[in-house]
């Protein structure tokens, strides 16, 4: 018979060359190696944000007058809870210098006691007075700190660069993107590590160093992330000696993990190829990758162990596993890059750099597992006894494939259905209650005992504001800070979010005018109000200058500060919500009240995109799915049996994460498509074989028996490597690999389940039912 399909021309082509094929895949390999040395750390403060979100586009049109939410906060207290000391402010001022000169550091936004930008203001009786809170002339004996302590409380600092019991001082410093000089990104991993050798500098007996910032985040991570390589070398070794117990033979263990291997290194040198780095929260998706390598491998093998079983020479096994799964080891892949693109649908930099790194890493297990590994395992010759410890292998394993079989049975399979109904019914209940965002205080990629987190909680506890602030910009007409109408409006909505449940201080031009205009009549409380006279009112603001960040140049824009107690999912939440319905109800064409800028800005647009993402995102997955399981099996029934219990472990795995209380966030969403992405592997590889001993004449039953025996142990060894090759990931240092690994790590388990015990389940009874149409048709 004269072979004329395309995989048998696919076939004759590649083993008709094999040395030429080994010495392309060895060319290309040594140019992606040569890539992967170039590969770097990109990470990028705008790389996080959701630049096409509403709040967004205030935050850039807004971030050159008023910054934006890169913030870094440098606090020092003293042990004692005194600060009113020679060593302290002595320390204070060479850690001014230090944040100063940090290269990144936007040096017109520092704050701090010994800035020319903090001053106080007060009445005296030739009118007003005011100078900087730290004098010129100041020298740290009694008299001065005294001084110092006086102008502290005249220049309303208390709270928010001096801590309220007077314990610590914060230097405030905001970051800019790029380099003026050289246009290039600042890097912000260094300026972590440069804010870390601050505090080694200053940080001593009498006094504490706390450092909260986005640039500290991201240098923690960084450094957390280099421990991933330890997780790797865990799921290496253990994933070979899976390999080896399975096989029992070293050469195929060995080509198996080489080939892997072979797909991170074009992965990574294709990235960089195409000119991007790798983000610290991306940095888990090779060794993703890798895992999704050795499982295809593993499948790869099972069919070449089969063959070799039946009495082929290794060139004739390996060119019968090829042409066995090649097609449906595709079309797993493909489904797996699917999923993968569809995280891109998430309009975040960081996001979608993560969907193109594992997308190319999956688009090169095809050429690297599916092809070159056929080709190497062509070169093996067995040992005459192998063969004798395969049947011995198989015999072992088949008493248990014959008990698993037994759910292919009706009332076996009919218990197995009913079974994952309820589970169905309890997932759709549990995971309708997850939340949007973070669920917890801190910062949510890093462990709640980290450095990080307990900086930032002594941060909150002394002074009334932290790292979490939202912005509310007020736009106006030119001059609107001398307009007692839009000051009232301005003031009024302060107050309103000042009594809002999550809101721990709010600061506002209005606030600041009052205590001018009272300082104008000896600091009377009953004259603390906002003057209608408009020349009055003049007064009460010529003195706040535009480095206050509380206004601009031509007072057309006046930003309200709002700093939240915590930026958990419910706190932000409900003050968009109070915010919104303010500007709804009290917002006019004079003045309008945007949100937003700030750190809890950023939360608030990216929780937002994120549950404007997450229905999409899986309704993609599945119908890319669906669509590929309809064209491979030509099987409405198939493509049921195989998507139904992905269906399944996905809401189990949302009632997982409310159970866990872990939101969902940016760093949590792209999982459950991972999860549906591989899990479907299982089903294809499982339904690919069913399908072909039922064409073959066989029963339900003999059929799945027959499956199991070759591709059972492929699906259990597989699930089970990639299964600890992710809960490596749980003793993570940072906290949302430690939830990816959680999530990741029951996916890949509950799939495999899913595919071993409930697919023969679903295809029993549906194939039954066809053949009861059938008769009843016939009938």
């Amino acid at each position: 018979m004269k072979r004329t399909s395309i995989l048998d021309r696919l076939e004759d082509l590649i083993f008709g060359q094999r040395p030429l094929i080994v010495l392309l895949f060895a060319i290309v390999t040594i140019i992606m190696g040569y890539g992967l040395t170039k590969l770097h750390i990109d990470a990028g403060f705008s790389k996080h944000l959701p630049l096409q979100h509403e709040y967004m586009q205030t935050f850039v049109e807004h971030r050159a007058e008023f910054g934006g939410a890169n913030r870094v906060l440098v606090a020092l207290r003293a042990r004692d809870g005194n600060m009113f000391s020679p060593e302290f402010f002595e320390s204070l001022r060479r850690a001014t210098d230090e944040v100063f000169f940090i290269p990144g550091i936007d040096r017109s936004r520092v704050s701090s006691l010994f800035t020319p930008n903090v001053r106080f203001t007060e009445v005296v009786e030739d009118g007003m007075a005011g100078g900087n809170v730290v004098p010129a002339d100041f020298q740290p004996t009694a008299e001065g700190l005294e001084q110092v302590r006086k102008n502290i409380l005249k220049s309303s600092i208390v709270g928010r660069l001096v801590a309220n019991d007077f314990s610590a001082a914060i230097i405030s410093a905001q970051l800019i993107e790029f380099d003026p000089q050289t246009g290039e990104k600042i890097d912000l991993i260094d300026v972590g590590h440069q804010l870390e050798k601050l505090r080694h500098k200053i940080e001593n007996d009498q006094i504490e160093v706390n450092i909260i910032g986005y640039a500290k985040v991201i240098s923690d991570i960084a450094d957390g992330a280099k421990r991933v390589v330890l997780f790797f070398l865990v799921a290496f070794f253990v994933s070979g000696l899976l390999v080896y117990l399975f096989t029992r033979s070293h050469r195929v263990t060995a080509m198996a993990l080489f080939c892997s291997l072979i797909a991170v290194v074009w992965q990574l040198g294709l990235l960089t190829y195409l000119g991007f780095g790798i983000d610290p929260m991306g940095i888990l998706v090779p060794f993703l990758i890798f895992a999704i390598a050795v499982s295809h491998g593993v499948q790869m093998i099972t069919a070449n162990r089969a063959a070799v079983f039946n009495g082929a020479d290794g060139l004739t096994a390996a060119r019968a596993s090829f042409r066995a799964l090649l097609v449906p080891g595709g079309v797993a892949l493909i489904s797996d890059t699917i999923g993968f693109i569809t995280i891109m649908l998430i309009d975040i930099e960081v996001i979608q750099q993560m969907a193109i790194t594992a997308s190319l890493g999956v688009a090169t297990i095809i050429f690297t597992n599916l092809m070159l590994l056929p080709v190497l395992l062509s070169y093996v010759g067995f040992p005459k006894d192998y063969r004798q410890r395969l049947r011995d292998s198989i015999e072992r394993m088949d008493r248990f494939w014959m008990r698993v079989s037994r759910t292919a049975k009706p009332w076996p399979a009919a218990m197995l259905i009913l079974f994952a109904l309820a589970l169905m019914v309890f997932g759709a209940i549990k995971g309708s209650e997850i939340k949007i965002g973070d669920l917890h205080q801190g910062v949510p990629e890093l462990r709640p005992n980290s450095r990080y987190n307990l900086d930032s909680q002594a941060i909150t506890e002394h002074f009334s504001i932290g790292v979490d602030m939202l912005n509310v910009i007020v736009e106006t007409v030119a001059d609107g800070c001398i307009d007692y109408d839009v000051m009232d409006n301005i003031d009024t909505f302060a107050w309103q979010m000042s009594n809002t449940p999550g809101v721990q201080s709010v600061i506002a031009l209005p606030g600041i005018a009052k205590i001018i205009n009272a300082g104008w009549s000896e600091g009377a409380l009953k004259w603390r109000v906002l003057p209608r006279n408009r020349q009055v009112l003049v007064e009460a603001v010529q003195y706040i200058p535009t480095s206050s960040g509380l206004l601009n140049a031509d007072c057309s824009t006046m930003p309200v500060m709002i700093f939240t107690s915590d930026h958990k999912a419910e706190t932000i939440s409900h003050i968009v919500t109070r915010i919104k319905d303010y500007q709804a109800e009290h917002g006019t064409d004079q003045v309008k009240f945007r949100l937003a800028t700030g750190n809890v800005g950023v939360m608030a647009a990216t929780n937002e995109e994120v549950a404007a993402a997450q229905f999409p995102i899986l309704i993609y997955v599945f119908a890319a799915i669906i669509i590929l399981c309809l064209i491979t099996f030509r099987s409405l029934r198939a493509t049921l049996a195989i998507t139904l219990p992905l269906g399944l472990v996905s809401l189990l795995a949302y009632a997982l994460m409310t159970e866990l209380e872990i939101g969902l966030k940016v760093s949590t969403l792209p999982v459950v498509a991972l999860g549906v992405g591989v899990g479907v592997d299982y089903g294809i590889y499982i339904y690919s074989r069913f399908q072909s001993h039922l064409n073959e004449g066989m029963t339900i039953y003999q059929a799945y028996h027959e499956t199991l025996k070759v591709t059972g142990s492929g699906v259990l060894i597989t699930g089970i490597t990639l299964a600890i090759g992710t809960a490596t990931w749980i003793f993570s240092p940072l906290q949302f690999q430690a939830d990816m690994g959680i999530l990741l790590t029951f996916m890949f388990l509950l799939n495999m389940l899913g595919a071993l015990l409930l697919l023969p389940a679903l295809a029993s009874w549906l194939l039954r039912i066809k053949h009861r149409n059938n008769q009843d048709s016939q009938g």
